[in-house]
């Protein structure tokens, strides 16, 4: 019975841990005008330090596909701003 308390506790914690990470995008509520280019935004994410291979839009954010300190990396960016707003 413990176990299966336990087991239940992580997945809940798991799963509240990825709904934060997807709350990010709410940051993200600039209006298309305002937006800098996506090319204004791999120099900004390259600035940075990301070697980037892709730029997405989703959820009216920015996402940046790259390698960075050697690692697989998914950065999430304010449109407008060009600020991180999170990662995946």
């Amino acid at each position: 019975m413990n176990k299966l308390i336990a087991l239940s506790l992580i997945t809940f914690v798991s799963f509240a841990g990825f709904a934060q990470a997807e709350d990010e995008g709410a940051k993200c509520d600039a209006p298309k005008d305002k937006w800098m280019t996506e090319e204004a935004m791999k120099a900004k994410a390259t600035e940075l330090g990301y070697d980037v291979r892709q730029v997405k839009v989703e959820n009216g954010c920015y996402e940046v596909y790259g390698i960075k300190d050697g690692q697989k990396v998914e950065a999430i960016f304010n449109p407008a701003t060009g600020e991180q707003v999170g990662a995946e």
